[in-house]
């Protein structure tokens, strides 16, 4: 297949309740099963939920939607009590694991080390690191792209160094617009994405990503991660058909190109 055109992620967090990820699943995997440039593989869309979800998601997504973790271990097994080892993931039909958020590298006190540790779990398992990348405060586009390139250097290079890669998905979340009422603008956005986009990577951009924002991107980005504004199934469906747009018209979409 080839690759996707838009690419549309959603991480729950810890927002649902275990029915309440259930039925927005099932919600959402109506809305895909329903979709043509979803069936083609024009759009890609994953889904990252709670832990204890992981099992029952898969089973609703399967053929639709690639399901993947929150975090994993860097270790695939031993005496590492509460941790979920990459090898399991991958074993229960998991392809993606999300590495690096803000909110690990805050509240948990995540290092550059674990997260590179954890980025080479993941390859080595065939898990595509989900790579969370993003500066704390609102500055230049220069500033902020120096910011996430040295982030993305410090998670794979100790893996390159051991022979390890495979295909990764950046995703750009200023951390300033985690939470916030509005994104970075479009303009910001796109401005750090296209240098991202240089890394051979799908980049796509998170930080109160919701309908709306992908219309005004068009292609300068390779898709959305979304949270809390995917919550509402009518909202995935906005964001659904938004990313459609860009599919459906590639060429036009692309400004990115001549920028």
């Amino acid at each position: 297949m080839s690759r996707p055109v838009v690419t549309l992620g959603v991480s729950l967090k810890m927002y649902f309740g275990y029915q309440q990820t259930l039925d927005w699943s099932r919600a959402i995997a109506a809305l895909l099963r329903e979709h043509p440039q979803v069936r083609s593989g024009a759009i890609d869309v994953f889904v990252i939920p709670s832990f204890p979800m992981l099992a029952a998601t898969l089973e609703i997504f399967q053929g639709l939607a690639t399901v993947g973790a929150q975090n994993l271990a860097w270790e695939d097994q031993g005496a590492w009590t509460g941790e979920v080892s990459p090898h399991v993931l991958a074993e229960m039909g998991c392809q993606v694991a999300e590495i690096g958020h803000a909110e690990r590298r805050r509240y948990f006190a995540e290092t550059d080390r674990q997260i590179a540790d954890k980025t080479a779990a993941a390859w080595r398992n065939g898990l595509t690191p989900v790579l969370c990348l993003g500066e704390t405060r609102e500055g230049s586009i220069a500033e902020a792209v120096a910011v996430c390139k040295g982030q993305l250097d410090a998670a794979r290079a100790p893996a390159l160094a051991a022979g390890l890669s495979g295909e990764l998905i950046l995703a750009y979340e200023p951390q300033w617009a985690i939470g916030a009422a509005e994104p970075a603008s479009p303009d910001y956005i796109a401005g750090v994405c296209q240098q991202l986009r240089r890394e051979g990577a799908r980049v796509i951009y998170g930080g109160s990503a919701k309908p709306g924002l992908l219309s005004q991107l068009g292609l300068q980005v390779d898709g959305l991660f979304l949270g809390r504004f995917a919550h509402d199934p009518h909202a995935f469906a906005a964001i659904l058909q938004e990313a459609a747009q860009c599919a459906a018209h590639p060429r036009e979409m692309q400004t990115w190109q001549s920028a």
